[in-house]
């Protein structure tokens, strides 16, 4: 694809050196890597919600055909596609270039499987646009996936090594994520009335958001088949809605929860994450290429970062990934409209907010992952979607997302809304 003319590329003029950070991430160039479509699917309840009998790779499937018809972009142009999962089998690289040709992409586009756990929707959105800068491709989609009703259990984790088993840092990274953040939040003293009215917040955002159709631009409805358990009839449904947001929680009611981890523990179903089938997509290109083909840019992707923190402390990642990328950019978080921090756990989320300084009302405006759900390779990729469309419809101009990441790892990134 031949990059038109520059003279044709509307940018801004450059702002003088006095001129704010939060003033020149607003600045327009013709290399800027924008997002013209982000949506995403409904997201829903492993085990039992609407998608509990759609494999990972239909989803996918679904999610790809959906940014092509939103976005109106030519299959043909598009010439990779990465996707980020974290679970196996049904989860791999064969099955995301079998469904990328099943949503309408020619043979010639590529595909890429990849997997950091639960940024791996993020990193599949850095991978495109690191390749777009690099002049490797001009149009790419990052997306995420999981169906956690289909590939969640004990075999997620291989059995180590006894290489890997005998090193003292390197057996952390196999120990489950509730019982460090059950550890965690005795180490950092977060206690569970905090938890729980985090939690409760995070539905309470969710239930409202849903209930005014907040959430209805960035889901694509998905057409699937859905077994009735109890008649075993197997229906054809469409699935548009969230099904994992619960009415009318309260800190109260979750207070009654009992713990999942500990006996005299803090952490329980009620405030951590749920297990939740889901797919996101991202499609992302060059503004000089957008501009070309008439695409409408709706935001800019700058920058991210990747942290590394200790195994046991997986759920700090977000408090080591942020600062650097405000490094990167020269911002503040007083410069940030809103954060999409994945609430993993509602202790590690409320820690890493508290520890960075950041106001609760910037954060996660319509609910998070307690609320709706963390299908693991999918949540990098839905947070850019939600992110722009609440950035959209209040306003607003720079987000962050940021999530942690099991083994010990956090990720950020800086979006700004056009």
């Amino acid at each position: 694809m031949d990059a038109p003319n520059n003279t044709q590329i509307h940018t801004t003029n450059i702002l003088p050196s006095t001129a704010s950070p939060r003033d020149r991430l607003a600045e327009k160039h013709a290399d800027d890597v924008v997002i013209t479509c982000a949506l995403r699917t409904a997201l829903c309840k492993g085990g039992k919600g609407s998608f509990k009998d759609t494999p990972a790779q239909d989803l996918l499937a679904g999610v790809l055909k959906g940014l092509i018809e939103r976005s109106g972009i030519d299959p043909s142009l598009v010439e990779d596609i990465h996707v980020g999962s974290v679970l196996a089998p049904g989860g791999g690289a064969t099955e995301f270039r079998a469904a990328s040709l099943v949503a309408g992409f020619p043979v010639q586009t590529a595909v890429y499987g990849l997997n950091r756990q639960c940024a791996s929707g993020l990193q599949a959105v850095v991978n495109v646009v690191n390749a777009i800068k690099s002049g490797m491709i001009e149009v790419g989609v990052g997306a995420g996936v999981e169906s956690m009703s289909t590939q969640y259990g004990p075999g997620a984790v291989t059995e180590f090594s006894e290489l890997l088993e005998s090193h003292p840092e390197a057996k952390n990274c196999k120990v489950p994520m509730g019982v460090l953040s059950e550890q965690m939040a005795k180490d950092r003293k977060i206690p569970r009335t905090a938890q729980d009215a985090f939690a409760a917040q995070s539905f309470q955002k969710a239930e409202a958001a849903q209930k005014a159709g907040l959430f209805d631009e960035e889901i694509y409805p998905l057409e699937v088949n859905f077994e009735d358990p109890k008649t075993n009839e197997v229906k054809r449904i469409t699935v548009s809605r969230d099904d994992g947001i619960r009415p009318g929680m309260t800190a109260e009611g979750l207070s009654k929860i009992r713990p999942a981890f500990a006996k005299d523990g803090s952490i329980h179903a009620g405030n951590a994450s749920q297990i939740t089938d889901g797919a996101a997509a991202v499609l992302l290109m060059r503004r000089s290429t957008a501009e070309k083909l008439g695409q409408k840019i709706i935001g800019k992707f700058v920058a991210a970062s990747i942290a590394g923190v200790e195994p046991l402390l997986m759920g700090i990642g977000p408090w080591a990934a942020i600062p650097k990328v405000f490094a990167k950019t020269g911002i503040t978080k007083e410069d940030v409209d809103i954060f999409e921090i994945n609430e993993a756990f509602a202790s590690q989320c409320l820690w890493c907010a508290n520890e960075l300084g950041l106001d609760p009302k910037k954060i996660n405006p319509k609910g998070g992952a307690i609320a709706f759900g963390h299908p693991l390779g999918c949540t990098g990729a839905r947070q850019v979607s939600t992110l722009l469309t609440e950035l959209k419809r209040t306003g607003g101009k720079i987000g962050v997302t940021s999530m942690c990441i099991g083994t010990g790892m956090g990720m950020a990134s800086v979006i700004v809304a056009e």
